[in-house]
């Protein structure tokens, strides 16, 4: 029940869905199928031989913190040189810094098998490229030659500090204060909390990007700046020295990610430096938001992968009761749990969300990129308006659904011999970090949902007419008519939210988890009704693998009956209001 990398719907994604080479967005002509599989299986072999093996080794021996130095699992050291030695730290990044320069989209391809296989040994990669971005955006032309071909590499890691023991989200209350210097940096005081590869014996240097306020900045948010702190300085030649004033005080004992150490970091005099503008630290760090947020959706569906199969593999194999139709295996004792209708229910239910999710961050990728690569403003609208359904809905389904394959697994997926729970501690993080799922859809219904005057929500609702409008064959009217009815309930939704706004944006702001959802629901059945059409057209035209197809679209169509009904719940939930929700004084709960 090892995890395999599922290499032939990444292809089908890619090039069926998106048609990658013939997209118009630079560097998309390279990425034709013989190449991209050739990246995707070279992933898969280092997924399967070397990082899923260390998994449950993470999970059981965690990190511990000896002498000021955290350390690592056995074993993971050798797995972070084969990600940094095999390029795959550097693979979207820029080809002046060490990169490969390939799009963000193959980032995210190979980043779900990576994630799948090991998501608390990917994070630090996966955090080195948040700072890599922000440097990249925002660094110094000395700056960017210092850190970001280290970063590109591997050969140091990154961190964002953001919260504080007395504050998470509302980052105006951050205490870290940092006193400039008469050479041009700055000394950073302060305590950091849940500082993901905050301190780690896997790479010769740790680049913290940490929010701190400096004089003259004011009161609440925009006093905040952004600044690097090495935790050794380097040199004139950027090599390692002093070790700087900065300790990892503790390593917090998780639910899950046990391998990924969560650190207490304290800022004692720190040198630092200054990254972007003065004040300007927030939009700093807003720019690289997008991509966290969309790993992140990506964590909920890719460890649901993981599950998923492990499920799949022991209804198959497990032996418990008899078909009621009959005994589907009548020379053995016990027909296997596929057989039975609930069973295979699950299964299907957890299919279709991953299949459909990962269509979907496979797409905002692209539009990621568009917007990158070719400045496209509408692009860049759109993905900031489905970012906060990506994070949230995905990861609030993608624990659903894992725990619905431990579910599968009975009792067995509940003890520790097996790995099932071990998924379900991990998926669960992924609802908190880079902002809970409260405040993503907050950020929805508050900010993206009215920006520009709602330009970006009418162009989505646009892009699902248009695709409801697009089919005449009669095989899609199972996909697009549940997608026109739950497109229905959005605008419903939306002007619900709207009036309610108006009259007390309590009884709005209470429905933006079922907006959230709704959303989430009417994104997901867009990618199943354009992956439809794709699989039915190369069913009529004998290409693919038709077993695959067939399937596909099997699983399109639960999705479409079983799911995107919710739509409606979703509506009747806002309709009703924020009444209850406020009904009773703080005293009474």
């Amino acid at each position: 029940m090892t995890y395999q990398t599922p290499l032939t719907d990444l292809d089908f994604v890619l090039h069926r869905l998106l048609a990658v080479s013939a997209s118009d967005i630079p560097g998309y002509a390279d990425l034709d199928p013989s190449f991209t599989r050739a990246v995707l299986e070279e992933a898969a072999k280092l997924s399967h031989d070397v990082l899923a093996p260390l998994n449950a080794v993470g999970d059981v021996q965690g990190c511990r913190l000896e002498n000021g130095v955290v350390r690592m699992p056995e074993g993971f050291q050798a797995g972070f040189d084969a990600l940094r030695q095999g390029g795959w730290t550097a693979l979207d990044c820029a080809t002046e810094f060490g990169g490969q320069g390939l799009p963000y989209l193959m980032h995210t391809a190979v980043n779900e098998c990576f994630v799948s296989a090991n998501m608390a040994l990917n994070m630090v990669q996966g955090l080195t490229h948040g700072a890599y971005s922000a440097i990249a955006a925002h660094g110094s032309p000395a700056q960017k030659a210092l850190y970001l071909p280290k970063l590109t590499s591997c050969e140091w890691t990154g961190t964002m500090n953001l919260t504080e023991p007395q504050c998470g989200t509302d980052l105006g209350l951050i205490r870290t204060k940092a006193e400039p210097q008469a050479d041009g940096s700055y000394r950073v005081t302060g305590t950091k909390i849940f500082i993901s590869a905050g301190d780690h014996d896997m790479a010769d240097n740790i680049v913290h990007l940490v929010l701190a306020k400096a004089p003259g900045g004011g009161e609440g948010t925009k006093g905040i700046s952004l600044f690097i702190v090495p935790k050794f300085l380097p040199d004139a030649s950027g090599v390692p020295g002093l070790r700087n004033g900065v300790t990892p005080l503790k390593v917090e004992h998780k639910m899950g990610i046990h391998a990924s150490p969560t650190c207490v970091m304290a800022f004692d005099g720190a040198q630092g430096f200054l990254l972007g503008d003065l004040h300007k630290g927030m939009r700093a760090m807003f720019t690289m938001m997008n991509e966290a947020r969309l790993g992140v959706g990506l964590q909920g569906y890719a460890v649901a992968e993981a599950a998923y199969q492990s499920a799949r593999a022991y209804a198959l194999d497990r032996r418990q009761g008899r078909a009621l139709t009959g005994a589907a295996d009548p020379e053995q004792p016990a027909d296997p749990l596929i057989v039975h209708p609930d069973i295979r229910r699950m299964l299907m239910d957890q299919k279709a969300f991953i299949e459909g999710a990962r269509a979907l961050t496979f797409w905002g990728a692209s539009l990621i990129d568009r917007a990158h690569r070719m400045d496209d403003a509408e692009a860049d609208a759109l993905i900031s308006l489905l970012i906060p359904v990506i994070k949230g809905f995905q990861t609030d389904k993608g624990f659903e659904m894992t725990v619905t394959a431990q579910q599968v697994w009975g009792g067995h997926g509940y003890i520790e011999d097996n790995p099932m729970s071990q998924f379900a501690r991990d998926a669960r993080i992924a609802m908190i970090y880079e902002g809970t799922n409260g405040v993503q859809a907050l950020d929805l219904v508050g900010r993206k949902l009215p920006a520009e005057g709602g330009k970006a929500v009418q162009a989505f609702l646009g892009l699902v007419k248009a695709e409801c409008q697009a089919h005449a064959d009669p095989a899609m009217k199972a996909f697009t008519e549940p997608l026109r009815q739950a497109s229905k309930a959005l605008q419903a939704a939306l002007g619900a939210l709207m009036q309610q706004g108006m009259r007390d944006p309590n009884a709005a702001l209470s429905g933006s988890n079922a907006l959230m959802h709704l959303m989430g629901h009417v994104c997901l059945g867009l990618m199943w009704t354009r992956m439809a059409a794709a699989a039915l057209a190369d069913l009529a035209g004998g290409a693919g693998d038709a077993a695959f197809l067939t399937a596909k679209l099997a699983t399109g169509r639960h999705y479409m009956t079983w799911a995107l009904p919710e739509a409606a719940l979703h509506l009747a939930r806002i309709q009703s209001g924020g009444e209850t929700v406020m009904a009773l004084p703080p005293e009474a709960f």
